[in-house]
């Protein structure tokens, strides 16, 4: 197996090399198939689905204004376009949505509430001109994508040229920091409720989605075409606040961002360790990013395996075990990444490595670089 410190040398790019969830992986620069993150042409063009905000104090466009009133999830989607990220937005008072709040409540000095109290809500009451949704029309160079459903079995994984998104309203999910089952609560249809697995959304259908913003992909900006693509199909500016240091505490359930002045400027919640794999608590470095990685995988590695599973490789794509991102640390086989399932983030167990949904490990991806010190804490 080679090391992660000898890949980087190399600079080779490379796939992801795990053991359990301790990829003793590749960190490199480089980049994977443009089937993983879609259509690399759009990388750093205008994207039809980005947000247009009235300038700070300009009153709200009443064509713009939601169709009724969404109190949590517009403040949701401030949080989120500010960096402290309440994981799905849903409008709900959920354990992310109270970290976010938390999180930012401490960059801005006030009590740590966890709460939409009255302080908080003055601070936030400067973003009020935008609204918790908006309507949008499904281009079809976002919908025309390839779609692949993804079966359990890593061997049936293995044979698929991209672990690709679904359906066109997985995607959209995905761009919008949500749930496919938001967005159908968001739009609940004329003829009745569709089946769980039958996608509800088309090329040129106009929705309402959560008010995500914070997503323009400067052109040039991005070197690699694919993660370039990778940033607009999630909603992800490429431009964002730089880390000096980087926190993860086991007993909150959290990963905080600092600039180099020690302010708090993001927060997202995280799944780490388990009781099998525990968080590797200590200082450590961080050695690169593979994005769009490729995922080993080996049995003999999970204990949760099931017998009769062998090794096998997974191509890249949103649904791969790790996500669109691995961002390599100095401890041997262990990262931080994305995640298919970014409803289970905060909720479930991990492989022991640090898990983030798609969106927010793509952001703090384009935040940290090998000069940011790293901590896992209790």
């Amino acid at each position: 197996m080679i090391s992660s410190k000898a890949v980087l040398a190399l600079g080779l790019a490379s796939a992801v090399l795990v053991s359990g969830c301790k990829p003793a992986g590749e960190g490199s620069d480089g980049a994977s198939p443009s089937a993983a993150a879609g259509d690399a042409s759009q990388a750093g063009s205008r994207d039809p689905l980005a947000a247009h905000d009235p300038a700070p104090g300009t009153p709200l466009d009443p064509g713009s204004a939601d169709d009724r009133p969404r109190e949590m999830m517009q403040a949701q989607v401030i949080l989120d376009r500010l960096g402290f990220t309440p994981g799905v937005i849903d409008g709900k008072e959920g354990l992310s949505t109270r970290n976010a709040l938390q999180g930012f409540q401490e960059a801005k000095g006030l009590p740590q509430t966890g709460k939409l109290d009255t302080e908080t809500r003055k601070l936030l009451a400067q973003w009020s001109n935008i609204p918790a949704t908006r309507l949008v029309t499904i281009p079809p160079e976002f919908a025309n994508a390839k779609y692949t459903e993804i079966p359990d079995d890593p061997a049936e994984q293995a044979k698929l040229d991209c672990l690709c998104y679904a359906n066109l309203d997985e995607k959209l999910a995905e761009r919008f920091h949500t749930t496919v089952d938001v967005l159908r609560e968001l739009n609940p249809p004329g003829g009745g409720v569709p089946k769980p697995d039958q996608p509800q959304f088309a090329a040129w259908q106009q929705i309402r989605v959560p008010n995500v913003g914070n997503d323009r992909v400067e052109p040039g900006a991005v070197k690699q075409a694919d993660w370039a693509a990778t940033l607009t199909s999630l909603g992800v500016a490429s431009s964002q606040p730089q880390a000096a240091r980087v926190v993860v505490s086991k007993s909150k359930g959290t990963l905080k961002v600092y600039d180099a002045s020690e302010q708090l400027v993001a927060m997202f919640t995280a799944t780490m360790g388990s009781r099998h794999d525990p968080l590797p608590l200590g200082k450590w470095k961080i050695l690169g990013t593979d994005y769009n990685p490729a995922f080993h995988y080996n049995p003999e590695l999970f204990w949760d395996a099931k017998a009769g599973d062998e090794k096998a490789l997974l191509k890249p794509g949103p649904n791969s075990p790790v996500g669109v991102v691995w961002i390599d640390i100095s401890k041997e086989h262990y990262g931080i990444h994305g995640t298919p399932r970014p409803e289970t983030i905060g909720r479930a167990e991990s492989h022991g490595c640090v898990r983030l949904t798609n969106w927010d490990a793509a952001r703090l991806a384009q935040m940290v670089s090998a000069k940011t010190a790293l901590l896992f804490e209790a």
